[in-house]
């Protein structure tokens, strides 16, 4: 007979808990509509807060995906070696430049005797202007690259063709433009076969690569690329350094290929043993670790501030319950005078206070939606918001509410029945 009984009263029980906690809840609700205004007032440090959240976060996940994508893609399975690599403060900037530079001849070393490396290409650019009959470019970013180069950073035509290396041994005057200059000069037009002037060189046109986009605004279109030769011969100036893009032959193999192509530099520049490299690697994690300082830094300053606004937010809230409790307790009374328990009462007052937060944290989820959706729109600012951001920052409100609401509870449930009724609100 016990056996039967308690399956029959354990459902009952979690029955007339489930209808208790929904009785709450629309009592709860029914509290919060009705004194709108300072319920709105009561949530603007928790709104504030989960805004901050919410949007710091958004912008930095673009811009992680942004420069992931953008800035840190090298190519594939490639890393760059130049003469100054990555520097953070002026004294690793005085240091570098003091660094002998890359030449023709480093690029053939590695080109000729790594065995890791599925290719190597070498890069040297400046800014200049750039005409075609009476039009003007200004600030037009001039390349000088070898063949592979296009290859392993990705550029691909839309009309004509890329580099060759013919044209490359033959130092031949032709290039290959980016959509900004066709758009300039070509409107409409072909520009294969036609003939730009480029500082104090004429170059025959035999492509247009397809757009890149901007970096930052940046436009990354602007340019024209000619043989590395050429540019040596036309546009080499003291001091300049030859970049290098080494391709591994896979993602496994770039560490290896990298202590390859350091191994074979430092014995062609005699650099001692117990010397620093006088040239600099950079790789893709290279940029994303710097960026990743960078972020962290305003990350840390977003959650101080949301930390304020949400002890801010929390202190309101437990002073509004507080008064709550004080305007309800002939209510209160009334409900523990028909059998309410003092666990009825806590779960009424947390249930509250909780809703509360909760629905600040949903505001300020919105809010930070539009602000972005804002953003987007109106400037070149990446901006992607995860879901475990809104997630993160609705259960974080909820909690808020359900902590700050404890002491307005617990007074609550310790109120005596008798002289609650007794109180005149």
């Amino acid at each position: 007979m016990d056996i039967v009984r308690q399956p029959t009263h354990f459902l009952s029980r979690s029955k007339g808990t489930s209808m208790a906690l929904g009785e709450t809840i629309h009592i709860a609700f029914d509290t919060l509509r009705a004194h709108k205004l300072r319920t709105f007032l009561t949530l603007l440090g928790v709104i504030l807060a989960v805004t901050t959240l919410v949007a710091v976060i958004s912008v930095l996940n673009g811009l992680n995906v942004y420069v992931a994508d953008k800035v840190a893609n090298l190519g594939a399975n490639a890393f760059v070696i130049d003469r100054i690599g990555i520097v953070t403060n002026f004294e690793e900037w005085n240091k570098a430049r003091k660094r002998p530079p890359l030449d023709m001849a480093d690029f053939q070393a590695l080109r000729d005797n790594m065995k890791l490396a599925a290719s190597v290409a070498a890069e040297q650019d400046t800014f200049g202007d750039v005409r075609y009959g009476g039009d003007l470019s200004e600030d037009v970013t001039i390349i000088g690259a070898t063949p592979d180069f296009a290859r392993i950073r990705d550029i691909e035509v839309s009309n004509g063709r890329l580099l060759t290396q013919v044209d490359e041994d033959h130092r031949a005057s032709v290039c290959v433009i980016g959509p900004d200059v066709a758009d300039k000069f070509f409107a409409g037009r072909d520009p294969v076969g036609r003939e730009i002037r480029a500082g104090q060189g004429e170059y025959t046109i035999v492509g247009v690569t397809v757009p890149k986009g901007t970096i930052f605004g940046d436009s990354q279109d602007n340019f024209v690329m000619i043989p590395l030769g050429t540019y040596r011969k036309e546009w080499l100036a003291p001091l300049d350094s030859v970049t290098m893009f080494v391709e591994a032959w896979s993602q496994d193999l770039m560490p290896s290929a990298e202590d390859e192509a350091r191994v074979i530099l430092r014995s062609r520049r005699h650099v001692p043993y117990q010397a620093d490299d006088n040239f600099a690697t950079i790789e893709p994690t290279s940029i994303t670790g710097l960026w990743n300082r960078i972020t962290g830094n305003a990350f840390g300053i977003a959650i101080w501030v949301t930390s304020v606004f949400l002890v801010v937010g929390g202190i309101v809230i437990m002073n509004i319950m507080l008064a709550s409790v004080t305007e309800r307790t002939r209510e209160i009374g009334l409900r523990k005078s028909l059998g309410a328990k003092r666990r009825h009462i806590i779960l009424q007052f947390m249930v509250e206070s909780a809703m509360l937060a909760g629905a600040g944290g949903a505001v300020g989820i919105a809010i930070a939606l539009v602000l972005g959706q804002i953003v987007r729109a109106v400037t070149p600012i990446p901006i992607a918001t995860p879901v475990f951001a809104m997630l993160i920052a609705l259960a974080l409100s909820t909690a808020v509410g359900l902590f700050f609401g404890i002491y307005p509870a617990m007074r609550a449930a310790r109120l005596d029945p008798i002289e609650a009724l007794r109180a005149e609100n």
